[in-house]
């Protein structure tokens, strides 16, 4: 019983993802400038994790190989940059709105 349990419910978060992922493609799809914005977005989520991987440095402790302590180190720079970003844009708006 618990294996056709496990197996439904493996086959609803693959349709929850279908969904989460398709339904905003296909409505960018509809409208060609949210597909740039999308793109744009992307691109620069793309940007800043090459930064931070070209910039990470790669040491290792361990058992972990050059590479992966790279890609570790550059996926918790790439965060610190996006949070960073993230609150930098919500202290701006709430500064903005109160000046208003």
């Amino acid at each position: 019983m618990v294996d056709v349990g496990l197996f439904i419910s493996y086959i609803l978060i693959g349709v929850c993802i279908l969904a989460a992922v398709g339904m905003p493609l296909v409505k960018a799809f509809g409208d060609p400038d949210s597909l740039k914005k999308m793109g744009v977005g992307v691109g620069a989520l793309v940007v800043v994790f090459l930064i931070a991987f070209f910039t990470a440095s790669g040491d290792n402790s361990g058992d972990a190989t050059e590479t992966t302590a790279k890609l570790v180190g550059a996926g918790l720079t790439t965060f610190y940059i996006l949070a960073i970003a993230a609150i930098g844009g919500i202290v701006y708006t709430e500064i903005k709105k109160a000046a208003e």
